[in-house]
């Protein structure tokens, strides 16, 4: 018996079609809700309009590069130390930081899942995350995590943050109503929002889906923050282009009641309880900031005689690591796109790899899995264990006609990772685990003739 969800009636009074966001990525915005609240010419006047109170968010240390260096200026009713009293430890059964090495009995090897049940109880986006794979070490603020979120219930009172690293959501079902400190965002299917470390937020489910709740992926990402990758010699457009990266515009919550505060720190949880909502920023400024992206807009390239290249030709977004070339963690989508090379093979290739691959399909068809792989599953492939096609998809590819074909209505992505992907023990024992994946590639016979005959 499902407890009755819980609804924000704040979050709701804000109608969808008001919501107002500024364009460009990594920009240096600056926003306010009253005129007048975010001073001129200077960060931190004497006094603040409207008796707020100033207060610097710095996502980068103080001498970063200029390019690296990130921080926001908020101008807010109460000063953050009063969003805290004394923290105490709570626990977080499901939700998992890496080092989180194997606690399970499963075997090594290529895995892939149904997607996870909906909660029974009421659940809220935070107390549904759940933990499939963790990879690095979040003490050296490198690696990531690999969630999926269910939930049934909105964080009313609830309010959290994320001291170890960036939330990149990537709905599936139900739309997200995201109100952090610094605005409000609205994300949907085929969207996905970003809130950065140390961010203060809450969800809210704003358009109910699957069994009247929400569903998706997210990306914990421990080490440097996403960003755009270089586009080399595709040159200055295509791919995810900086204008349809939409910020929210400054929106504020003043209410005194009982409200809770989680943090999120080392890979332990705690709360600490407060009279008002820490969402109290009136204005601000700065370019470290949350933001959405609508994956329709990835205008993607690719192969336009023969072959096709590399995945990597389809990232959105990149946390880069010292060495060149070699992500932390990568987020690349296969999106709707043309496919027209000549006598070529078009589904991706089968290949072992030096990264660890995550992959969700948010809605239609893989094209190198004609079955078992459906929207809101997903699947792992550590680094140097060979995938690729299954059988049927093969056969299929290897004798079809080769005009021009629009591979359409589908959205699959991947978190991709130079580390290994340690699996949790709430993975390795969920019940939508597909024991028989290996065999979609069972039916890859053996073809070779080494007959003159056979070079035809």
């Amino acid at each position: 018996m499902l407890d009755k969800p819980t609804r924000d009636p704040v979050a709701a009074t804000v109608d969808q079609a008001d919501l107002k966001y500024m364009s460009g990525f990594g920009n240096d915005f600056e926003t306010e809700s009253l005129p007048g609240a975010l001073p001129q010419g200077q960060n931190s006047p004497q006094k603040c309009a409207y008796g707020l109170y100033a207060e610097q968010l710095s996502g980068s240390p103080f001498t970063a590069p200029r390019g690296t260096n990130e921080r926001s200026w908020l101008y807010r009713i109460r000063p953050s130390v009063k969003h805290n009293g004394r923290f105490s430890a709570i626990d977080r059964p499901h939700w998992k930081t890496a080092p989180c090495l194997n606690d399970h009995s499963l075997a090594l090897g290529q895995l892939r899942w149904d997607p996870v049940p909906m909660p029974k109880d009421a659940t809220d986006f935070i107390s549904g995350m759940r933990t499939i794979t963790t990879a690095g070490d979040v003490m050296t603020q490198t690696g990531m995590a690999s969630h999926v979120y269910v939930c049934n219930a909105d964080m009313v009172d609830d309010y959290f943050f994320n001291a170890d690293g960036e939330l990149l959501i990537v709905p599936e079902s139900g739309t997200l109503r995201i109100f952090t400190e610094l605005g409000i965002m609205d994300v949907e299917p085929l969207e996905i929002a970003l809130i950065p470390r140390g961010m203060m937020f809450k969800v809210s489910i704003l358009e109910p889906g699957i069994e009247g709740g929400a569903r998706g992926y997210v990306c914990e990402n421990y080490g440097a923050k996403f960003t755009l990758p270089d586009r080399g010699p595709i040159g200055a457009n295509c791919l995810a282009n900086p204008r349809d990266f939409k910020t929210p515009v400054a929106a504020y919550e003043d209410k005194e009641t009982p409200c809770r505060v989680q943090i999120k720190w080392c890979g332990q949880f705690h709360e600490t309880d407060i009279g008002h909502s820490p969402l109290d920023v009136v204005a601000w400024h700065g370019n470290y900031t949350p933001f959405k992206y609508d994956l329709r807009t990835f205008s993607p390239v690719g192969a336009i005689l023969f072959d096709h290249p590399d995945p990597s030709i389809f990232t959105v977004l990149t946390a880069p690591t010292d060495e060149a070339g070699t992500a932390n963690v990568d987020f690349v989508i296969f999106p709707p796109r043309w496919m027209v090379a000549e006598h070529t093979f078009r589904p991706p290739w089968y290949h072992r790899n030096i990264m660890s691959e995550f992959m969700g399909l948010i809605c239609g068809q893989y094209d190198a899995k004609e079955k078992g792989f459906v929207p809101g599953g997903m699947s792992l492939h550590n680094m140097m264990l060979a995938h690729g096609p299954d059988a049927f998809g093969f056969d299929k590819a290897s004798n079809a006609e080769l005009g021009p074909q629009k591979l359409d209505g589908t959205m699959a992505f991947m978190f991709e990772t130079r580390f290994p992907q340690q699996l949790t023990r709430f993975a390795a024992e969920l019940e939508s685990l597909q024991d028989d994946y290996l065999d979609c590639w069972s039916g890859l016979e053996r073809k070779f003739d080494g007959t003159p005959e056979g070079r035809k």
